[in-house]
């Protein structure tokens, strides 16, 4: 019989937050590691975000975090409407959020069963596991194949640890 491992733990509760965005049609990751979930870190995210999809648009589809439903994400919303269409996940759906399937891949490959001595530990490790997304798009491409099976499907886009996602509009 097995037994189960033993991580060491130091008591404290400590952690980093990530918000992402896939880019379902070219495979692409954005994410940005911040200290709190909250509209602002949400509209800082979604200003990095615009920096790449504002001249060719894109459409956001966002779960149901609270931060996401908030007025001042609105207010910027509706100031980007221009180049932006905006859809919320039906609520308790992370089935149909691919960006869900990537925290997966990141806790399977970086940080499941795993003792980080400190923030700059466990920081050092997602920016790998990350990058490693970045830089390979097949990683994520195999855990998008349900949602890329038809083009209609590949007007979406996503995000983070929180999660949502990006695409643009076809022509």
């Amino acid at each position: 019989m097995g037994c189960p491992p033993e991580v060491p733990v130091t008591g404290q509760r400590k952690s980093v937050k990530i918000l992402g965005a896939i880019e379902l049609w070219r495979t692409q990751f954005d994410y940005r590691q911040d200290t709190v979930f909250n509209a602002s870190t949400y509209v800082s995210f979604l200003e990095q975000l615009a920096r790449r999809y504002r001249r060719q648009g894109a459409i956001l589809i966002q779960d149901n975090a609270p931060y996401h439903k908030d007025a001042g994400v609105w207010s910027w919303f509706k100031a980007n409407r221009h180049w932006l269409e905006v859809h919320q996940l039906p609520p308790y759906s992370p089935e149909l959020n691919p960006t869900e399937r990537l925290w997966q891949h990141r806790r399977k490959n970086g940080t499941h069963n795993r003792f980080f001595s400190g923030l700059d530990a466990l920081a050092a490790t997602l920016t790998r596991v990350f990058g490693e997304m970045q830089s390979h798009p097949q990683f994520i491409s195999s855990y998008l194949a349900p949602l890329k099976r038809s083009r209609d499907s590949s007007r979406l886009a996503s995000r983070s640890f929180d999660s949502c996602w990006i695409t643009w509009p076809t022509k």
